[in-house]
């Protein structure tokens, strides 16, 4: 596996990143999310969907209490998931977990997944 480090001292350090990523994305890709409570995976989340959308000030509600949001965007759907709430792995599946791997899938708390992790993805931990 290939790790490195990057060091984002702010928002518009994190937002760079997720408008260098989104013009990268196409359906099939998995990115995962992860990081504690308050680490940015959620603003993250935010500027990589309104960077893929090309529209700076699209609402981009948290998928918190949803658990998933679906996006039309020009490179193909984009599937975002809070997988915080869930009890077991499983309950992904009834979220649309194998319509959605076709599209784009952003994945906050992968851990959730257990099992279920995808082998090709991309995993950024925030701290």
């Amino acid at each position: 596996m290939f790790r490195f480090t990057l060091d984002l001292p702010d928002e518009t350090a994190t937002a760079a990143l997720a408008a260098r990523l989104a013009v990268l994305l196409q359906p099939g890709d998995i990115v995962l999310l992860a990081g504690d409570l308050g680490a940015g995976k959620s603003f993250l989340a935010r500027a990589l969907i309104r960077a893929a959308a090309g529209e700076p000030e699209l609402e981009v509600p948290s998928p918190t209490f949803t658990l998933v949001q679906s996006y039309d965007l020009p490179a193909g759907p984009l599937w975002h998931f809070d997988l915080y709430r869930l009890a077991a792995p499983e309950e992904v599946l009834e979220l649309g977990w194998d319509e959605a791997r076709l599209g784009i899938c952003l994945v906050e708390w992968p851990d959730r997944l257990d099992g279920l992790t995808p082998a090709d993805r991309l995993k950024v931990e925030l701290a």
